[in-house]
């Protein structure tokens, strides 16, 4: 059975501890909007419409820049890491304006590093086992998923409504990410190949 690669083990530590982050965030940001900001079921709305909206825009372009300049781990740490800056910024927030501006800037992040990291992935697997190796950064994703939501959920029965604590103390698994991709994540550069070597069709014209 061939091993997974060491660059998709990393990028699937990475998306680990970015998840634990964000899912300490995610279940609990409706609440503090609602019962501590004030705000409305419009202005929630809105703030997850512009961040989802943002985030799939943005994947589009940022696949196609990093296909452009043929480099992936820029693009990779730039999202991760702006994602990570931003995020723990919510326990300052005092409106939800300043909520929005900040899922803006989250979901950024996410659509810069979307796409360069599928296709690190995908260049970092053997075809025979690039299946494999997306299944296993899913599984990483989700299992974050899950610790970020418990840790929420412990923090905030130790201490009840203690809303901004938990978005500060998401910058510590997030930092984790961010060092990861720093420290440890390589990338493996391709030549382009030029396709300009005589074919057939040349053949044909200088006949």
């Amino acid at each position: 059975m061939l091993k997974i690669p060491r660059t998709i083990k990393i990028l699937g530590w990475v998306s680990f501890f970015t998840d634990v982050s964000s899912e300490m965030i995610l279940p609990i940001l409706p609440l503090f909007l609602k019962k501590v900001l004030q705000s409305t079921m419009t202005s929630i709305g809105i703030i997850e419409g512009v961040a989802e909206a943002t985030a799939s825009l943005l994947k589009v372009a940022s696949g196609w820049w990093s296909d452009r300049v043929n480099r992936r781990k820029p693009f990779v740490l730039s999202g991760y890491g702006l994602s990570t800056l931003v995020k723990p910024l919510l326990a300052l927030t005092t409106s939800w304006t300043q909520v929005l501006g900040i899922r803006f800037l989250d979901r950024v992040g996410k659509g810069i590093r979307t796409s360069p990291r599928d296709a690190l992935i995908a260049d970092s697997a053997v075809q025979a086992q690039r299946g494999r190796s997306f299944g296993f950064h899913r599984m990483m994703d989700t299992m974050g998923a899950i610790v970020g939501t418990f840790i929420a959920f412990c923090l905030l029965a130790w201490k009840i409504e203690a809303y901004r604590m938990v978005f500060a103390l998401s910058a510590v698994p997030g930092a984790v990410a961010v060092a990861l991709i720093l420290l440890f994540l390589r990338e493996k550069t391709t030549e382009k190949t030029s396709q300009s070597k005589p074919n057939s069709k040349n053949k044909f014209f200088q006949i």
